[in-house]
């Protein structure tokens, strides 16, 4: 419901000024947080049954073919840990990849929920628009995690 009524140009304005605002909170937030909150074997982050360990993902959405174009979010960030590229195999490395991959599907989902927040200041149709915006931003990057992480739980497992 709008309750802050802005010049259609100030609110268009706050529109693309806050989006990148709550995109980096979430981010981080999820940077700041231990890394016990990203146990791949957890509930939310593991491989559901219908997932098929990732593999709906090709057959159905063709991963493999544009999850190469999705940024890489550890680029940025001084320290962080890139996942476009595996750099080694080692056990070391492959077990920062999953926590890493955990920790970046989380930020995606938060980044997410604030779509609701431009009804403050906007009329309520666009906050459909701003979830349909939230979605198609971040939903590839959770698909890609989603459909990464249990390649590389087999690799760790082959290697045991």
């Amino acid at each position: 419901m709008q309750v802050i009524f802005l010049p259609q140009v100030l609110t268009i304005l706050l529109c693309f000024v806050a989006w990148p605002i709550l995109m980096v909170s979430a981010a981080l937030i999820c940077t700041h947080l231990p890394d016990r909150f990203f146990d791949y074997n957890s509930f939310f982050y593991r491989a559901h049954h219908w997932e098929r360990d990732g593999e709906i993902y090709q057959k159905w959405l063709r991963v493999r073919r544009w999850k190469k174009y999705l940024p890489d979010g550890g680029s940025l960030v001084k320290g962080g840990f890139e996942k476009k590229k595996l750099v080694s195999f080692s056990k070391d490395n492959l077990d920062k990849y999953l926590l890493e991959s955990c920790r970046a599907e989380l930020i995606h989902w938060l980044a997410i929920l604030p779509f609701w927040v431009f009804g403050f200041f906007t009329p309520p149709i666009v906050i459909f628009y701003m979830l349909i915006y939230a979605l198609a931003i971040n939903l590839p990057c959770v698909i890609a995690q989603r459909y990464n992480r249990p390649r590389i739980a087999r690799i760790i497992e082959r290697r045991g």
